[in-house]
């Protein structure tokens, strides 16, 4: 630390505060030696304060005559209370002096520093321990260190300006051209060019007239430069041509709002600024309150709106944290207030340019994501803008190479300040009449628009969320006739709206009122929404030839349209809830339609069948059409179809002969159906997982399904599973017995027709295979296989016996009965029992393979579990004919619950 001499009275030009036994000898030493060489004078300790001694009038002095102070903030720099007193100074010197203080982090982490935590959090608690009079002492200290911590990166300009002035030095030639489109708009490109040159040669009175290239007067030149805000492609084909404009080792830094220009002239390294973090942003406001007396609690609280408002913009935080802070408590509440409602002009300004560039189709699209389209899927967005002509792919491009968006989770993005910019825009179109604008979203203006009949031709969209109306508000055919331009139409509740339609809230609600002759212009239609649409049926002219979406949840629609209407461009209908539909409309007009959402539709009985001609249509939910019993044959058709919904669909039977044939199929919901499924002859290679949720699924048939190579987990109470011939399928996992055996004895009562006599397995699976698993823990060749099971192989985790035997390949139709014996002996001589299984499978079909039947015994059809020692297990296979078949090999195993008992062999 510093320490006084005889020569206070000087004026230094920096002091030099820091931990003696530190940095005395290294650091400390060498800054010192270094800024004295540079004639920079320099206050320096050449004497320690010994332990007790106070810090003297004249030290102090020396730190209020200093332009600099320069702290070195090293690992015991906190533990010194003389420094820390010093410190203090500096800051109180910072704050009435307007001293330049700069903070050195000395193998310690800033945040330590910051938050006095760490090696600088343990001493300051030890001087908070050691006497009352340090208790005042140790909180300015605190508020010191977090202060002169904060300063880190606050004295640094530009990123392009760090870095330019760091390695200048390196060049023969530099130069630095700040706002580089505005001269170019202002001087044109020739006096441009001539500027840029004259900085480089240092030539202020250059002739353009006789100038040479700027290629031929650079090309051997190490060049630095830097061209600050470039907007033009022109700037950089003029200023910087190509590489071989510039000698070898130059280097060229651009900074633009659009990543096109640098892409277009084949920039090859490109960095893109990002805005502060939370903790950044706080501390940067930190800076404009030191020049300011601001009570802890008022700068929390300002703080904290500027903060919630910029969002990380650095601009938005200078223009604010300047603002601001300069302010009583009572103006800057006041000047909240207002930002809320009126946008600061400075910051719009700012923000328009990167706007005042794009062409008038992006302009339309960055003014719609910023009215209506902000958190919704891309690809959705970019349909329904595709539908008005907008060649929205290559807008949103644009946007985002103009950091205007950013997209996260496919979902559109745009930072609050330039949403509030967009919405300025257009609400500066007509700032007394909100009819006037081309766009509405805010219900108030709606409700104005609309209610006063001053809607005009100018509105091209409106947005209406019924979560925020107090009134009914009517929608009539006057009030929309005058909106010749209208394309995005949408009239919808917050709370129930999802781009996913696999699930809709129960919202019923509605406080639009649609009259019976409700009608609009559908010339520029594209998305049309009306949430709760109280007509029967659409307009009988209903001809809308750009219109993309269609919803109309919760809806009195009873059927949508009579006949054929020709909408080639309509991908997405939405009828959920819409408890008075009865039959979905002719699709055949239809041609391009992806999505339809019936869930809900308690009254739907009958889905067109020429839903089955849609060769786009790639999800379906029916969910809770608790009236619909079954779909059209047409259904299998759909060669694009991957999701297809009908859980809860209480009175469906069955799916269509050929259901087998959705190759595309990925998930398929039907929880509460009792249902078979036939997939036999299908060319796909798995199964959709979502298989596993069909609780009420007794019956997979997969016969011949030759591609198919693993199977998903088994639904909970599947009884057979039947893959013959699946000749790709990889080796049976006794893992997919464990979901159906538990639930074996409410599948039973359920289907208590399954067979008409006799006991029967748990589940039957019949695949193709030569080996018996090898977690089948007791086999044998042959037909035949006895054990005696290990002392202790019951206890509560068993689930059920599983047996299983292998067959050769059969080229004959032949008919398997297998007939097996259980045989078990008890302990204490009571009664062995047999459990026989009969006409366990069927087949009709040639075994081009061994095939491995396996089947489950639960514990419910077997008595005196606890007491079984000994098993013996036959099978016998037998023709038509009754001839018997041969068996290749046998077994069984024992299954227990999370494979908790590996000593019993279990599966």
């Amino acid at each position: 630390m510093a320490s006084a001499s005889s020569t206070y009275q000087r004026r230094y030009d920096v002091f030099l505060s820091f931990k003696g036994e530190d940095t005395r000898n290294n650091f400390t030493a060498h800054l010192y030696q270094a800024l004295c060489q540079k004639g920079i004078n320099t206050f320096i300790d050449d004497h320690k304060l010994e332990r007790g001694q106070v810090i003297s009038p004249e030290l102090f002095a020396a730190v209020e005559n200093s332009l600099f102070s320069v702290v070195v903030l090293s690992q015991n720099y906190a533990s010194s209370r003389w420094c820390l007193d010093e410190l203090v100074k500096i800051v109180e010197c910072m704050k009435s002096r307007g001293q330049r203080v700069l903070p050195i982090f000395y193998n310690v982490d800033p945040s330590d520093v910051r938050r006095q935590s760490g090696i600088f959090g343990e001493p300051l608690a030890k001087h908070d321990q050691e006497s009352l009079e340090n208790m005042g002492r140790v909180q300015s200290w605190k508020d010191a260190l977090t202060q002169v911590a904060n300063l880190s990166g606050l004295w640094k300009t530009t990123l392009a300006k760090a870095v330019y002035n760091k390695i200048r030095s390196q060049f023969e030639m530099c130069s630095f051209f700040e706002n580089i489109g505005e001269d170019l708009a202002k001087k044109g490109l020739i006096r441009l060019q001539q500027k840029f040159l004259s900085q480089l040669l240092e030539e202020p009175n250059l002739n353009m007239k006789v100038l040479t290239s700027i290629k031929e007067r650079l090309c051997s030149k190490k060049v630095l430069a830097v061209l600050d805000n470039v907007n033009d492609p022109l700037i950089l084909k003029s200023l910087v041509g190509n590489q071989d404009w510039f000698g070898r080792g130059s280097r060229i830094i651009v900074t633009t709002r659009d990543k096109r220009l640098l892409a277009s002239h084949g920039v090859i390294n490109i960095y893109e600024a990002r805005g502060f973090s939370d903790e950044e942003a706080f501390d940067f406001l930190r800076h404009y309150s030191l020049k300011h007396e601001l009570s802890i609690n008022d700068f929390m609280e300002l703080s904290s709106e500027v903060l919630d408002y910029a969002q990380g913009l650095p601009l938005a935080l200078e223009v604010l944290g300047s603002f601001f802070f300069s302010m009583t408590r009572e103006e800057w509440r006041n000047q909240l207030n207002k930002l809320k409602c009126t946008p600061n002009l400075k910051i719009q300004e700012v923000l328009a340019i990167s706007y005042d560039g794009l062409d008038d189709k992006e302009k339309n699209i960055f003014l719609d994501i910023a009215c209506f389209f902000e958190w919704e899927d891309k690809d959705y967005v970019i349909e329904i803008l595709d539908g008005c002509g907008f060649f929205s792919l290559n807008g949103i491009r644009a946007l985002l190479d103009k950091s205007l968006i950013t997209i996260y989770s496919n979902k559109l993005m745009m930072h609050d300040l330039i949403q509030e910019m967009g919405r300025e825009i257009v609400r500066r179109q007509s700032l007394q009449e909100p009819g006037e604008r081309s766009r509405l979203w805010f219900h108030e203006d709606i409700y104005d628009a609309l209610k006063r009949n001053t809607a005009s031709e100018k509105i091209e969209g409106i947005f209406l969320n019924l979560s925020h109306l107090e009134e009914t508000l009517d929608f009539t055919a006057q009030a929309f006739s005058r909106m010749s331009k209208l394309r995005l139409l949408k009239v919808y509740n917050s709370e129930d709206t999802s781009r996913n339609f696999k699930d809709t809230s129960n919202k019923e609600k509605c406080r639009v009122n649609f009259s019976k002759d409700f009608k609009l212009c559908y010339d520029c239609l594209s998305c049309l929404y009306l949430h709760g649409y109280s007509v029967k049926s659409l307009p009988s002219d209903f001809n809308p030839k750009k219109l993309v979406e269609l919803s109309m949840p919760y809806s009195h629609i009873q059927q949508l349209w009579k006949g054929i209407k020709v909408l080639e461009k309509l991908k997405f209908i939405d009828l959920s809830h819409s408890k008075y539909l009865i039959e979905t409309p002719d699709f055949f007009g239809v041609t391009n339609l992806r999505r339809l959402v019936l869930e809900g539709c308690v009254s739907l009985r009958k889905v067109h069948s020429s839903l089955g001609d849609l060769n786009n249509f790639s999800f379906l939910n029916l969910k809770n059409c608790k009236m619909l019993k079954s779909l059209p044959s047409s259904t299998c058709d759909l060669k694009s179809l991957e999701t297809l919904i009908l859980s809860g669909c209480s009175k469906f039977k069955e799916f269509p002969e050929n259901f087998g044939s959705l190759e595309m199929l990925k998930e398929l919901y039907a929880d509460e159906i009792a249902l078979t499924l036939n997939l036999s002859g299908n060319g796909f290679v798995t199964l959709p997982s979502t298989i596993s949720l069909l609780s009420n699924l007794w019956l997979l048939v997969l016969e011949n399904c030759k591609r198919l190579q693993e199977l998903p987990v088994l639904p909970s109470n599947l009884i057979e599973l039947d893959a013959q011939n699946c000749t790709s399928l990889k080796d049976f996992s006794s893992e997919l017995l464990k979901s159906p055996l538990p639930n074996w004895d409410l599948q039973k009562r359920k289907l208590k027709n399954y067979h008409a006599y006799g006991n029967f397995p748990a589940l039957n699976a019949f695949i193709p295979g030569s080996r018996i698993p090898d977690c089948i823990g007791y086999q044998c060749s042959g037909s035949e296989v006895k054990a005696e099971l290990p002392p202790n192989w019951f206890n509560s985790n068993f689930l059920a016996f599983v047996l299983c035997f292998v067959s050769f390949p059969l080229f004959d139709c032949i008919r398997f009965e297998a007939h097996t014996s259980f045989h078990c002996t008890s302990s204490d001589n009571s009664p062995s029992f047999d459990i026989s299984t009969r006409d366990l499978m069927y087949i009709t079909t040639k075994l081009e393979s061994d095939h491995l039947c396996l089947f489950g015994v639960p514990l419910s059809m077997i008595i005196h579990c606890s007491q079984i020692t000994h098993i013996e297990v036959s099978f016998e296979l037998m023709s038509w004919d009754g001839d018997p078949i041969e068996i290749k090999r046998c077994g069984f195993g024992l299954v227990y619950k999370n494979n908790e008992d590996e000593n019993h062999s279990n599966l």
